[in-house]
C-alpha cells in the first residue's frame, strides 16, 4: 500500500532530510595533518612494520608465481630448502629452523608427504619424536628449484650485494626483537 504526501507534506520531509544530511555531514570525523614528531610516527608510511609487511605480500606473490610449477606453497618451498640442506631431520628441528610450532608445521608436512617429496617416521631412539625424510622425488625437485633464488633476484631489481646487506639487516632486526624486553 503505497501512502501518498501531499505537497506540504513532501516539502517538510525534504526539509527533514536535508537537516539531518547537514548534520550527518558536521559528525563525520577528520584528521588534522601531522605536525608533530608524535602525529608523523603514527604515519602509516612511517612504519618500519608496514613496510615490511607489504614487500613480504610482494615477495609471496612473487614466489607464489614462481613456485606455481613446482606445485609447492612458500611454506612448503621453505621446509624443502630445509632438508635439502640437512635430511632426516625431526619435526621439532624443522620448527625451530623456520620458527613455526608443530601445530603449523605438521599440515605442511603431511601435504608433502602426499605430494610424494618425504616421509615421516618414528625415531627409532625416542618414539616420541618424528623424523622427517626426503624421498626420491623430494630429492629430485631440488634440481627444479635451483632456478628459483636467481629469478628472486632479479625480479627485486636490486644487486646481489644490496639484497645480501637487506638480508643481514633484516635477520639483525628479527633476532633483536626476539629479545627479552629489558
Amino acid at each position: 500500500m503505497s501512502v501518498m504526501l501531499s505537497t506540504a507534506a513532501q516539502t517538510r520531509h525534504l526539509q527533514s532530510l536535508k537537516r539531518l544530511s547537514t548534520i550527518a555531514v558536521m559528525n563525520i570525523p577528520t584528521f588534522p595533518q601531522a605536525d608533530s614528531a608524535a602525529d608523523q610516527a603514527l604515519q602509516l608510511d612511517q612504519q618500519t612494520c608496514f613496510a615490511l609487511y607489504s614487500t613480504t605480500l610482494a615477495l609471496n606473490k612473487a614466489y607464489r608465481q614462481l613456485l606455481a610449477p613446482l606445485k609447492l606453497t612458500y611454506p612448503q618451498y621453505l621446509v624443502m630448502l630445509v632438508l635439502w640442506q640437512q635430511d632426516g631431520l625431526t619435526v621439532s628441528a624443522i620448527g625451530a629452523r623456520l620458527y613455526l610450532d608443530s601445530a603449523t608445521l605438521t599440515p605442511l608436512l603431511k601435504r608433502l608427504a602426499q605430494q610424494g617429496y618425504l616421509i615421516r617416521q618414528r625415531a627409532e631412539q625416542d618414539e616420541r619424536q618424528v623424523q622427517v625424510y626426503l624421498t626420491d622425488a623430494g630429492q629430485a625437485l631440488r634440481h627444479v628449484a635451483l632456478d628459483i633464488p636467481p629469478q628472486v633476484v632479479k625480479r627485486s631489481q636490486l644487486s646481489l650485494e644490496q639484497l645480501q646487506q637487506l638480508k643481514a639487516q633484516l635477520e639483525q632486526l628479527r633476532d633483536g626483537l626476539l629479545q627479552p624486553v629489558p
